[in-house]
């Protein structure tokens, strides 16, 4: 275990990601045992669209006591309520269900996220795509691995040959004839586009190839901490809307690989949609 104030370095990294998978695993397993098992009673609207039971929470607070054991300085930010400053620049960033509601309605895609993020820049990154056993892990200066493989942003393709993720918005609307735009013009100028109610899920599939791009508004750290360094570490690009760095927390993210990321941008501009 590191010291309180240890000095960020590889090992260090290497070793808090294995504390975030086994914590993601740990979590992912208590999922799978409840799905199917919760009832319209049990839900709850946290805002429009947007919603919560107790299999959120108890996940959240599954993750929470083993990373809090791994590394007990560090704060957290997490969807659930789990929020503490800690005593150092590190905080783990927590989605204990990305995808809750293809959770309750019995659909395969949905994921832990987890991040650590030092003076707000994420230095350990884990998704798991729980119901295929598929999980995705980097750190600081490592590659991102796939089930311990290195994996890496799709490379070629200009943006004509490109599959594209997205997510649509679902409780902001203020953006959404701007969005609208935008889609259709990447629906007549790509391959297709594709939208599975996951953003962490998005990030991983962008950072394994499977997608070029993805974009989306109106996230929250927690959908974007993980995935985006997971998709930095294999080669590919992430910036917010108007292609700079503030895509933490900055709710609009474009991550995609670097053959597509400028033709990106610009059709992302030309919608109306940079700050």
């Amino acid at each position: 275990m590191a010291d309180e104030f240890a000095p960020l370095s590889f090992d260090h990294c290497r070793e808090w990601a294995a504390a975030a998978e086994s914590a993601a695993r740990e979590a992912g397993a208590f999922l799978l045992a409840e799905q199917g098992k919760v009832r319209p009673a049990d839900v709850q609207d946290k805002s429009l669209n947007n919603l919560v039971s107790y299999v959120d929470r108890e996940a959240e607070r599954l993750i929470v006591a083993c990373l809090r054991e791994a590394l007990p300085e560090a704060g957290f930010i997490a969807e659930e309520g789990t929020a503490e400053t800690g005593t150092a620049d590190r905080q783990w960033i927590v989605d204990p269900l990305d995808g809750t509601t293809n959770f309750l309605h019995g659909l395969p895609a949905f994921a832990v996220s987890i991040a650590l993020a030092e003076k707000g820049r994420p230095i350990v990154g884990v998704v798991y795509h729980v119901s295929m056993d598929d999980m995705f892990v980097t750190w600081a200066d490592a590659p991102t691995f796939r089930n311990g493989l290195p994996v890496r942003a799709a490379e070629g393709p200009g943006l004509a040959d490109a599959l594209l993720a997205t997510g649509f918005p679902y409780y902001d609307f203020e953006k959404a004839e701007g969005y609208s735009a935008a889609l259709l013009e990447f629906m007549r100028s790509t391959r297709g586009i594709r939208r599975f109610g996951s953003a962490a899920l998005d990030l991983a599939w962008t950072a394994a190839g499977s997608f070029n791009g993805f974009f989306e508004m109106g996230l929250s750290p927690w959908d974007v901490a993980a995935g985006g360094l997971l998709v930095q570490n294999a080669g590919g690009r992430v910036t917010d809307f108007s292609g700079g760095e503030n895509w933490l927390f900055g709710r609009q993210i474009l991550a995609a690989a670097p053959s597509v990321q400028a033709d990106m941008l610009a059709v992302i501009r030309r919608a109306g949609l940079a700050d």
